[in-house]
């Protein structure tokens, strides 16, 4: 594979690592031709290990031969592989690289919605939730604990981003994902229940045997601060709570949906 020293971030075939937005790397337009950017060794080893496909890699020089040996010698021969100092890689960038590796790869046709839920149990829908860590946070609980698919809402953050992707370690290439329009229409055809997580008069406890007994069941988290759209929990089958104590109010989206992939894990 062709090494590139790279001696100017203004080098237009670098441009992807510094200058396109997410939303350009996405490439709405052209989703076929979308782009998103994969950081660390080991993040990229389980990117390409779930068949991402790479198309450049921006590494230090010493990782080449070092750290990123492995992910190197599973390039194909055509994959270029740009490198320069330090310093120019944390100008490039705009951060100092503290593994020393980015990779950019091809993004994923997304997944059919109706073979996710044919096969599932338990699925997380994500409603409005914008912060990238708690995305990355939500995948990374998701993976661990049982939960068979994610579904985001549109107006949710891409699981692609460069921060979800390093903050669920890799975990948005174990999970299948795909974005729903009309969660609670759509799950009920699929013979889900919902469980809409939501702090209200009338909500059930989550330790509840009910929700443990359900053979297919979808957990709705919504957004810190707003929750959940009035009417994703009026339509819901369950609004389900996390008893709190201390005067506490509630949890993190991310530390909530922790407690409650396990809690409600198919038994």
């Amino acid at each position: 594979m062709p090494i590139i020293h790279i001696t100017s971030i203004e080098q237009p075939e670098v441009a992807i690592y510094s200058k396109l937005t997410e939303a350009q790397l996405r490439n709405r337009l052209h989703s076929e031709e979308g782009l998103f950017i994969v950081e660390s060794p080991k993040v990229i080893r389980v990117a390409l290990a779930a068949g991402m496909i790479p198309t450049s890699l921006l590494c230090e020089e010493k990782h080449i031969t070092g750290d990123a040996a492995d992910i190197v010698n599973q390039l194909h021969n055509n994959i270029p592989i740009y490198t320069g100092s330090r310093d120019l890689l944390a100008a490039l960038t705009g951060y100092t690289l503290t593994r020393g590796v980015l990779c950019a790869m091809r993004r994923p046709l997304p997944c059919n919605i109706e073979e996710i839920c044919k096969k599932a149990s338990r699925i997380v829908v994500i409603n409005n939730i914008v912060d990238t860590t708690n995305i990355g946070a939500i995948f990374r609980s998701a993976a661990a604990l049982g939960i068979d698919a994610v579904l985001l809402t549109r107006n949710s953050c891409d699981p692609l981003n460069r921060r979800a992707v390093r903050v669920s370690m890799g975990s948005v290439f174990l999970v299948p994902w795909t974005w729903i329009d009309d969660e609670i229409t759509t799950l009920h055809r699929y013979g889900f229940k919902t469980a809409a997580m939501a702090l209200k008069d009338d909500s059930i406890s989550i330790d509840s045997s009910k929700l443990t007994q359900e053979e297919k069941l979808a957990i709705i988290m919504g957004t810190e601060g707003d929750g959940l759209p009035t009417e994703v929990i009026e339509a819901s089958d369950y609004v389900v709570k996390i008893p709190m104590h201390h005067q506490v109010d509630s949890l993190n989206v991310a530390a909530a949906s922790a407690v409650a992939f396990w809690q409600l894990r198919k038994q």
